[in-house]
């Protein structure tokens, strides 16, 4: 499997836990990624997904808007 990580390789790269990946994957957040028995196979051209976070009530919004969203990270490429 050259053109895969496992879940804990990306968890490392994009600096998250493995758990939050094993999520990521199973909500269908990373494109193609692929289960194999109960390990997930992520492409190793897979981007980070973008995260909205909801404002908390009482506080305004930084740019009128409801939500904010964090960047997009890119896997490096070997």
């Amino acid at each position: 499997m050259k053109d895969y990580y496992e879940a804990e390789e990306v968890a490392k790269l994009w600096d998250i836990s493995k758990r939050q990946v094993q999520y990521l994957c199973k909500h269908g957040r990373i494109d193609g990624v692929v289960k194999f028995g109960s390990a997930w196979a992520i492409p190793k051209t897979a981007k980070k997904p973008t995260r909205t976070v909801p404002i908390k009530p009482g506080r305004k919004p930084k740019d009128n808007s409801q939500l904010v969203e964090t960047s997009n990270t890119e896997m490096p490429k070997n």
